[in-house]
């Protein structure tokens, strides 16, 4: 089994990272394998709404800056996390236009996958950061890895981080628990319900 986690900061080796390399050795110590990938400093694209991926001939996003390579290893793996740290009490704007065109294109892969994020934060923030990438995956049908307290860490840098010893805490139960429900999906071999034929509407018809 394999957990691909996404470092959605600028910065390769900064707080966020420090965050997730706790969540995978929990999870290495468990038999999980894991791979972090990083998103870059680069700019990524926004969804532009253009539809390529559910109506074009290859049915994929037409950009290419690093989503589709994710999305392919996404497909694959049996959980995902996301870290991100907090930017205006919400996540960077390069992770959420990341988000955005991963789900769109691909959220049919990832139903039934475990998922999970991860904050950092200097102080404040953290959990509208939480609640707004929770929402990725509850649109998704992934059943959300939980943890003993709000999945963040503190600190400006990583040995700040390293120092907030509640908040690391917290990133070895998101990785012991992700690890003790992929196994129990692995066990069980139960496959996930088809469901309805999803039903849109709006507010005025």
């Amino acid at each position: 089994m394999k957990v691909l986690l996404l470092n959605g900061s600028p910065r390769e080796k900064g707080c966020t990272f420090t965050a997730l390399t706790e969540v995978a050795n929990t999870l290495n110590q468990d038999g999980i394998e894991t791979e972090i990938v990083w998103i870059g400093n680069k700019a990524v694209q926004g969804c532009i709404a253009c539809l390529v991926c559910r109506k074009g001939e290859k049915k994929e996003c037409p950009f290419d800056d690093g989503v589709k390579v994710f999305a392919e290893k996404a497909k694959v793996a049996d959980g995902l996390i996301f870290g991100s740290p907090v930017y205006y009490a919400g996540s960077n704007g390069t992770l959420h236009a990341f988000m955005d065109r991963l789900f769109f294109a691909n959220s049919t892969h990832f139903k039934g996958k475990p998922a999970a994020c991860v904050v950092s934060a200097r102080r404040s923030g953290t959990t509208a950061t939480v609640d707004n990438l929770n929402k990725y995956f509850l649109i998704s049908q992934m059943p959300i890895v939980s943890a003993n307290y709000w999945n963040a860490v503190h600190g400006s840098c990583p040995e700040d981080v390293q120092k907030d010893i509640e908040g690391l805490q917290t990133m070895r139960t998101i990785g012991r628990n992700m690890a003790w429900l992929l196994k129990t999906i692995d066990k069980a071999k139960i496959p996930f319900p088809e469901g309805e034929k999803k039903i849109y509407t709006n507010f005025i018809r």
